[in-house]
C-alpha cells in the first residue's frame, strides 16, 4: 500500500498547516515554504487539495472517488465543496480521531487496521468504512482496559467532540448523531479551490 513517507512537520511546513490539525502539537520552528514566491490561482488549488488529502491520509485515486461521489449527492442536496468533506469525516478512522480514541488520524487509522474497533456490534478494520447517521462505534470489550487507552483518553480528554458525534468515554464507544455541517468542521480548507480544480 501507498505511503507518504515525508516527516509530517516538513510537509506542514510546505502547506501552511499547523500540525494541531493532525492532532500534533509539536511545531517546526521554521518558516513555511511556501512564502518565497506569489502562488498561481491553480497552486492554490491545489494546495487546498494538498491539504486535505494529507489531514485525511488519503491518496489521490481515492480522494478522487470521494469527489465523484460529493457531486453525485449534490444533485440531491448540499454543494460538491460541503459533501466531500462531510464523506471525509465520516470515515471510521476519522470518527475515532475526533472522539478521542487516537492521538491523531493516523494512530486512529492503525488501531481500526488492528481489529480494534467495532461499528454496531460488528468488528471493522477499514479505515475508510463509511459511517451512517445512528452508528455506533466501540472499542472492542477485550481491549478497553488496555493501558494503551487510558493513556489516549488522558491525552484527549479535554478535546471538544464535535456536535454530530456523541462520545462516551467511560464505555469507549461513540453515536454518529448527525451527519457532519460544514460549521463543525474545523480544518483550515477551502473546499471551494478544491471543487474549481476538478472542475477544469
Amino acid at each position: 500500500m501507498a505511503r507518504d513517507m515525508v516527516p509530517v512537520l516538513k510537509r506542514c511546513r510546505s502547506l501552511d498547516l499547523d500540525p494541531i490539525f493532525l492532532g500534533i502539537e509539536k511545531k517546526s520552528k521554521k518558516q513555511p515554504l511556501n512564502t518565497r514566491k506569489k502562488m498561481s490561482e491553480y497552486g492554490i488549488q491545489m494546495r487546498e487539495k494538498q491539504k486535505a488529502k494529507f489531514i485525511y491520509g488519503v491518496l489521490e485515486k481515492q480522494f478522487r472517488g470521494y469527489y465523484a461521489k460529493a457531486v453525485k449527492i449534490s444533485k440531491k442536496e448540499g454543494i460538491p465543496g460541503e459533501n466531500l468533506l462531510m464523506l471525509l469525516e465520516l470515515r471510521l478512522d476519522n470518527a475515532m480521531f475526533r472522539l478521542g480514541y487516537g492521538r491523531t488520524r493516523k494512530e486512529a487509522r492503525q488501531i481500526v487496521r488492528h481489529k480494534h474497533v467495532f461499528v454496531n456490534g460488528k468488528p471493522v478494520d477499514i479505515p475508510s468504512y463509511q459511517l451512517k447517521v445512528g452508528d455506533v462505534v466501540e472499542i472492542r470489550e477485550k481491549y478497553k482496559s488496555a493501558q494503551r487507552y487510558k493513556d489516549i483518553i488522558e491525552s484527549t480528554g479535554s478535546k471538544v467532540v464535535p456536535a454530530w458525534l456523541s462520545a462516551n468515554h467511560d464505555a469507549l464507544s461513540g453515536t454518529v448523531v448527525a451527519k457532519p455541517q460544514r460549521a463543525d468542521i474545523d480544518i483550515p480548507v477551502q473546499e471551494t479551490f478544491i471543487v474549481e480544480l476538478y472542475s477544469k
